[in-house]
């Protein structure tokens, strides 16, 4: 960049002028020849002193400028970016230059260990609100406020990166209560090799990992049964805190994943206790989950796959119990079409008395967008034994589901749906729910 206190034509003005004079030159000595045949040598020995002296101070003054337009383009460098040019700032042995030049020095350290442009914290944020109301004894129709998500990320460096939900939600007895659903130190060293540490979403299944925690990514008002959250109810660790490594298969087309697991379980020994063991286990055992599944290239959108989840539970004034959930699913999920199909088998085997309780589970759902408009129809099964151990009080869930989602635009949506939910010697179940999710 040139300065525009330097006029630009300096190099060519200085070659102008040696020309000029190296044509004087010429013609003196033309002119000289003309007058007589014998020129004076002492005149002109001191002619060429003179144009070489002009020279030698034209070459000087050059030089001198060039160096002045130097000073002039690191001036405007220093003042470009935000730093005291020289002969601007304070008096050296002033307490302004010394504070000037701490900050300065501060600036360039804290600049050198942190790249803010990798290291900046991303945040997303999604709500929703609703009417619900049913036919069930002592339900009442209410206006409620649903999840306010803070999906939060950061990429720490190239391998490493930061993921946490932030949860704000309110429970039957109208508190809020704010959760660190997920919290996450994920090393991603390359496409076969990916390690996570802290709290994250249990790979059971499909639906689990899919959708989080916030109704917008999801077509229905709610989850399936099967895979409600610990503190409403559900009956799967669909929370852990451990470790979590993912990755490709080599496959080819097939486009295999693997998934293994290793977490502190769910927590067994009450059932007033936290269900997930965040800080402190119960006991010494691990609970370890391997998940399996297929993305083909010959058909895309599906998914098809499998996992099993073993840990063992202690819970008071029981034998020990060993605990096995098994799921396998298929689903197609394209733009303009949604097929979940997903079973989960529950065991749990008791050591004394040696008894084992088996819980059946299934959802299907399938949905089609027309424009704005994307009705849907799904169908869920659960079947606890009115003995089961670990959940006595879920027997027979079952029903189906019915409703339309309206997208207003890419950041709001409503939705309407009925819910009909047969019951284990009681009588059905009826709900509505009229909600509007968004994201910002």
């Amino acid at each position: 960049m040139k300065s525009p206190l330097v006029p630009s034509g300096n190099r060519s003005a200085i070659a102008r002028n040696l020309a000029t004079l190296a044509l004087l030159l010429l013609t003196t000595f033309d002119l000289r020849a003309q007058e007589t045949t014998t020129p004076p040598v002492a005149d002109d020995k001191q002619l060429i002193q003179m144009l070489l002296q002009r020279i030698d101070h034209l070459e000087a003054s050059e030089k001198q400028l060039q160096a002045s337009e130097k000073q002039l383009q690191d001036r405007v460098r220093l003042l470009e970016k935000g730093q005291p040019a020289a002969g601007t700032a304070a008096a050296p042995d002033s307490p302004a230059a010394d504070q000037a030049a701490h900050a300065q020095e501060s600036e360039t350290v804290e600049a050198e260990n942190m790249d803010v442009s990798k290291t900046l914290m991303n945040i997303r944020g999604f709500g929703d609100f609703g009417l619900y109301g049913g036919d069930q004894k002592a339900q009442h129709t209410s206006f409620g406020l649903g999840e306010l998500n803070l999906f939060i990320t950061s990429d720490i460096s190239e391998r490493f990166k930061f993921l946490t939900e932030l949860v704000f939600e309110v429970h039957q007895d109208n508190d809020f209560e704010e959760d660190l659903e997920r919290i996450l130190l994920e090393y991603d060293f390359n496409d076969y090799f990916k390690l996570s540490g802290g709290r994250f979403d249990t790979e059971i299944g499909y639906y689990n990992t899919a959708f989080h925690h916030t109704t917008w990514f999801q077509t229905t008002t709610d989850r399936p049964y099967l895979f409600q959250y610990e503190d409403e109810g559900g009956i799967l660790p669909v929370h852990s805190v451990g470790l979590s490594a993912t990755g490709l298969i080599p496959s080819g087309k097939v486009g295999l994943h693997y998934v293994a697991q290793v977490s502190n379980g769910r927590a067994s020994s009450s059932p007033n206790v936290e269900p997930v063991q965040n800080l402190v286990d119960e006991n010494n055992h691990k609970a370890v989950n391997v998940a399996l599944f297929a993305r083909p290239d010959a058909v895309p959108g599906l998914q098809v796959g499998f996992s099993t989840y073993r840990d063992v539970l202690y819970p008071l004034n029981s034998s020990r119990i060993g605990e096995t959930i098994m799921d396998a699913y298929a689903v197609l999920n394209r733009p303009n079409l949604e097929w979940l199909n997903e079973a989960v088998l529950i065991r749990h085997a008791l050591a004394s008395p040696s008894h084992i309780y088996e819980t059946p589970g299934f959802y299907s759902q399938i949905s089609e967008r027309f424009g704005s408009f994307r009705p849907y129809l799904r169908y869920q099964y659960v079947n606890a034994s009115r003995y089961e151990p670990v959940f006595p009080g879920v027997g027979l869930r079952a029903g189906p589901s019915v409703g339309i989602r309206y997208d207003v635009n890419e950041s709001v949506a409503l939705k309407l749906q009925y819910d009909h939910s047969e019951l284990r010697q009681q009588p059905g179940v009826n709900t509505l729910a009229l909600q509007a999710g968004f994201t910002f």
